[in-house]
């Protein structure tokens, strides 16, 4: 998608997730409040938040989540990062985790359908990095879920992670907790 389409297919993915996906109490005030007053969520610098795209990939089985060792945060993370163009925002997620992981073999997950849908939107407070002068902000993450084989090695992208491994998928609920407990109904 370019720069133009972007902002529409933001309030598709985003109002298909409000109406189709969302939990009790999720309304997305911050996000929504920025598509409303025309904010350039598609870049990094568009204050108090803009897009980010994770991937939560997921062993076949479900019982593995793929993590990283997130340098600027400092803790295991899901594979994700700041939206960069792609034909779809589940592209640009699963973008990062092949660029951060070289987790190979991946598939969207079947859940998905056969559209952008969201497994979950997480906006949540990051901190600034001083040395982009670049204060706390809010990332509106939209999280896909990706299926791939744990067997496979990986290979961790050391610019930007000191690690990447696969951890028991209790490991989610700290980490994502929506896309955990929605992972969870899937598996009941």
């Amino acid at each position: 998608m370019t720069p133009e389409t972007f902002s529409a297919a933001l309030a598709t993915a985003v109002s298909r997730y409000l109406g189709e996906v969302a939990g009790p109490g999720e309304h997305l005030s911050l996000l929504r409040w920025q598509m409303g007053e025309g904010h350039r969520l598609d870049r990094r610098e568009t204050l108090p938040g803009h897009v980010t795209t994770s991937a939560i990939v997921v062993s076949p089985d479900h019982a593995q989540v793929l993590l990283i060792d997130h340098i600027t945060i400092g803790r295991w993370l899901q594979p994700g990062g700041h939206y960069e163009p792609a034909g779809a925002f589940h592209l640009s997620a699963r973008r990062e985790a092949e660029e951060e992981t070289g987790v190979q073999a991946i598939a969207l997950h079947p859940w998905h359908g056969r559209g952008d849908l969201p497994f979950a939107i997480d906006s949540h407070d990051v901190p600034g990095k001083p040395a982009r002068n670049e204060p706390v902000h809010v990332h509106h993450d939209l999280q896909y879920l990706f299926v791939a084989d744990p067997a496979l090695p990986l290979v961790a992208q050391q610019d930007e992670v000191h690690a990447a491994r696969w951890a028991d998928i209790a490991a989610l609920a700290d980490i994502a907790p929506k896309a955990a407990a929605r992972l969870a109904s899937l598996r009941a």
